[in-house]
């Protein structure tokens, strides 16, 4: 059965408004939601949900109501995605990218690796997290400044994606990591990063939705908890992922768009947390609290 994509063409700044709106409405449920840019330079973009064929008329009515108060004007557009790896697809040609000391890149780009680099080798796969998007770059910052002042004893990667976070983790420090994903494909693909990377060792993978599993008896507390997700998740979970926590241990989140920080700060700052930094990058933020 055939994907797609139903999408708007909207400005930057309409488009994170959407954005967040999408999150709202469908942040639950099983449907990707993005944004892309099309033309920098007229400031021309597209937010958009995609889902599969014999959902269309449903989700595209329940767009429509989700843009009417504010976004009325708006044509919503429909495309048929094409059977293509689009995840592989979108990142041919990419750049290495620095986060800190961090160099995330390809195979195909190890040559660009210097002698102080903290490298990461992430090729295109089937699981989030390439360093390319704000909030991977942003966890990755914040990372390295929280291990070099806290030098935690152990750490959690919770949505876990790539593996990349959890990855970087283990490079700054020799400590036990658990990284852990509701998705079994994602959990398989970070094991096969973590290997590329020539790490056989200190990282827990499981499947795991939320905090409904074992491994965070076993495991836990943690002096460390990353977790890159969404916003209304994360604020879902603040009092679980608080309580998993060590006592004076800190939290890096992330998967939050600009607009949506503070709500997400007075979620942890309920749960008991302190808020000590927030990093900007493209319309996200990183934020790190600790206990």
């Amino acid at each position: 059965m055939s994907e797609i994509r139903l999408y708007v063409t909207v400005t930057e700044k309409v488009a994170n408004d959407i954005l967040e709106l999408m999150t709202s409405f469908f942040g639950e449920e099983d449907y990707a939601i993005a944004t892309t840019e099309i033309d920098e330079k007229n400031d021309v973009w597209e937010a958009s949900i995609y889902l599969m064929a014999d959902e269309e008329a449903e989700v595209h009515e329940r767009l429509r109501e989700m843009l009417a108060e504010d976004f009325s004007s708006l044509e919503i557009e429909s495309e048929v995605i094409p059977d293509i790896d689009w995840i592989a697809k979108s990142l041919e040609g990419l750049t290495p990218v620095r986060a800190g000391r961090f160099l995330v890149h390809g195979s195909h780009d190890r040559d660009k690796v210097q002698v102080n680099d903290l490298a990461i080798e992430i090729d295109a796969g089937q699981a989030f997290g390439t360093g390319h998007h704000g909030t991977t770059a942003g966890c990755l910052e914040m990372i390295a400044d929280v291990t070099r002042a806290e030098r935690p004893r152990n750490a959690l990667d919770l949505g876990t994606g790539s593996g990349v976070l959890a990855i970087a983790v283990r490079r700054l420090l020799p400590i036990p990591v658990l990284a852990t994903d509701i998705d079994p494909i994602a959990v398989r693909v970070a094991k096969e990063n973590a290997r590329r990377n020539g790490i056989v060792s200190g990282i827990e993978f499981r499947v795991a939705p939320g905090f409904h599993s074992t491994a965070f008896g076993k495991y836990g507390p943690f002096n460390l908890i990353i977790a890159n997700i969404l916003a209304r998740p994360l604020m879902k979970m603040a009092p679980q992922l608080v309580a998993n926590l060590s006592g004076g241990g800190s939290v890096i989140l992330s998967g939050i768009l600009a607009s949506q920080r503070w709500k997400v700060i007075a979620a942890y700052n309920g749960a008991g947390l302190k808020h000590v930094r927030t990093i900007w990058r493209n319309g996200w933020v990183t934020i790190h609290l600790r206990g």
